[in-house]
């Protein structure tokens, strides 16, 4: 379908990849991985034609259309919703047009050639405007606005209401909507809630039928879907056939076994060179060293790829609190809404977080986990209720507002040392390390930082405190998957206590012994992992 041979691509003084080939086949989903800069989104945009290869070619299959979904949204305004998401099939319905023009016209009269021509036109228009399934192109969009969360009621909003997280559903319901033989996707679920995400994981296995290529922060969504991944990393692509995890397990083997063969080749290397050194002086043994010369002159030396330096950084012990940590009584919180009706959030939530627990609090986006953490971390007070801190509780709060609280004039460094001010430079920098800042990194400014920099910046700044309650709403948002995984051993080894909301269902798995489910603003408690919580909430909704 699509074919990359022998590609070569360089920005400025970086070579992405040299002399690279892989090939997108017709119903197959693939996954791109890879470090950040190596080059991902510029795959993307070779196949897209937005930019060319230095070297190679790059062949597509005549009448292959390609769907491609990037972060940029791009400027949105002066049609609803729905008339934006259909605004990306325009071609379609225009082909549908042209179809009835043809089917007017062979009422009237003509030569057979004439006839001949038509029927022949009709026909492939007919099969091309089936394919893309022009005959419910506005059912589709509702039902792909739906499923990325933007109901009815907001079918006919104007898309420059929405805020940019929902013009990026928007966009990608768009994208959707087209039916594309090739499918691009850029971190589909970077805006998405659990619900969502699940809605699209589905439509991906079951309703898209062509082929997928795509990069993704979940883990759990990436192996859902892909069975083939392909890496970009150290000047190459390599491809795995198989799910995330398994790629995972098979580099580990397939590094393992460089290693080894990087080992014999120095240690055959090291003896040829002894040889050469101890008999070059040697008119008896001329011949020998030259020959010896000449074979390792010729031996194709293993270079090794440069390995990513993780560090593992040991937290401090957190300040001991009390066993109870948290105490709810009739817990509620309404907001007062534009027609100044009062809005309920959650009422009635009575109980007890314990020292410890790590608990996820979930619920359908709206649901209100962001306001419940809130009062919980005194950021906004309940309508009614109390909550009230145990014995000596030190509280930590995460949201994405908290990255815009740092001062952008200061460099990651003095952004972490201000956290830690009685810490020595080395436990600054193991710090700033361990949430993968190395080098010259830094000492760069929060303001040239990215999204998924800033908040590892305000993650480590929060683990560099005495805190022992964390409340983190969406802390893996803008990470990717190194990053997550650094966040997700340190709050498994973190001792204190931990509320948070993720839609990453591999953290949540991998984290949380508690699940509280807001739901139409009634609170219920599940004293269990995340596994078990789906099992019991799936029993109690059948």
């Amino acid at each position: 379908m699509i074919h990359l041979t022998n590609i070569s691509k360089q920005h400025g003084s970086q070579i992405l990849f040299a002399d690279a080939s892989f090939q997108i086949l017709p119903g197959v989903r693939s996954g791109l991985v890879g470090p950040n800069g190596a080059g991902k989104s510029t795959i993307f945009r070779l196949i897209t034609g937005e930019e060319t290869a230095d070297k190679g070619e790059i062949s597509c299959a005549k009448h292959t259309v390609i769907g491609y979904f990037s972060q940029e949204v791009g400027d949105m305004a002066g049609r609803s919703a729905l008339a934006e998401t259909m605004s990306a099939v325009a071609q379609v319905m225009a082909l549908g047009k042209e179809l009835q023009e043809m089917e007017g016209a062979m009422a009237e009269p003509m030569s057979d050639d004439e006839m001949t021509a038509l029927l022949e036109r009709y026909g492939d228009a007919q099969q091309e405007f089936e394919h893309r399934g022009g005959y419910d192109l506005e059912s589709r969009a509702q039902t792909v606005l739906t499923g990325l969360g933007i109901g009815p009621a907001a079918y006919h909003r104007p898309v420059e209401s929405f805020s940019g997280g929902w013009k990026m559903r928007i966009a990608l319901a768009k994208i959707l909507t087209i039916n594309p033989d090739v499918l691009l996707l850029d971190e589909p679920t970077n805006h998405l809630d659990i619900e969502s995400i699940l809605w699209l994981e589905e439509w991906l296995k079951t309703e898209f039928k062509g082929a997928l290529l795509m990069t993704s922060h979940d883990r759990t969504f990436m192996n859902s879907i892909v069975s083939r991944i392909i890496e970009v990393a150290n000047k190459t692509i390599t491809t795995y056939s198989g799910n995330y995890d398994f790629y995972l397990r098979e580099r580990d083997i397939r590094r393992d076994q460089l290693l080894a063969s990087h080992r014999r080749q120095q240690e055959m290397l090291a003896k040829e060179e002894e040889f050469i050194a101890r008999f070059a002086a040697r008119a008896s043994h001329a011949s020998q060293v030259q020959s010896r010369i000449k074979k390792i002159d010729k031996i194709e030396r293993i270079e090794l790829p440069p390995e990513q330096k993780v560090i593992r950084f040991e937290f401090s012990e957190p300040p001991r609190s009390g066993d109870d940590v948290v105490a709810m009584t009739d817990l509620a919180k309404s907001w007062i809404v534009e027609d100044n009706s009062e809005k309920k959030v959650f009422s009635g939530v009575t109980g007890m977080i314990r020292r410890g627990e790590k608990i996820a609090v979930v619920g359908v986006n709206g649901a209100g986990k962001s306001t419940f953490l809130k009062v919980l971390a005194g950021q906004t007070e309940p309508s009614a209720g109390t909550v009230s801190l145990g014995a000596n509780v030190a509280v930590g709060y995460f949201s994405q507002h908290s990255m815009d609280i740092l001062d952008g004039k200061q460099t990651v460094f003095n952004t972490v040392q201000d956290a830690m001010p009685q810490a020595h430079i080395g436990t600054v920098r193991n710090l700033c390390a361990a949430f993968l800042f190395q080098g010259d990194e830094i000492d760069k400014r929060i303001d040239n930082l990215s999204g998924g920099e800033k908040s590892r910046v305000v993650l480590a700044t929060l683990l560099a405190q005495p805190l022992n309650l964390l409340i983190l709403d969406e802390p893996t948002n803008h990470l990717d998957l190194l990053s997550r995984e650094v966040l997700l051993e340190a709050l498994q080894k973190f001792t204190g206590t931990v509320v948070l909301v993720s839609h990453d269902r591999h953290f949540l798995r991998s984290l949380v012994d508690h699940v509280m489910e807001i739901d139409h603003g009634a609170m219920h408690l599940y004293g269990g992992n995340y596994d078990y919580y789906l099992h019991k909430s799936a029993e109690l909704k059948a």
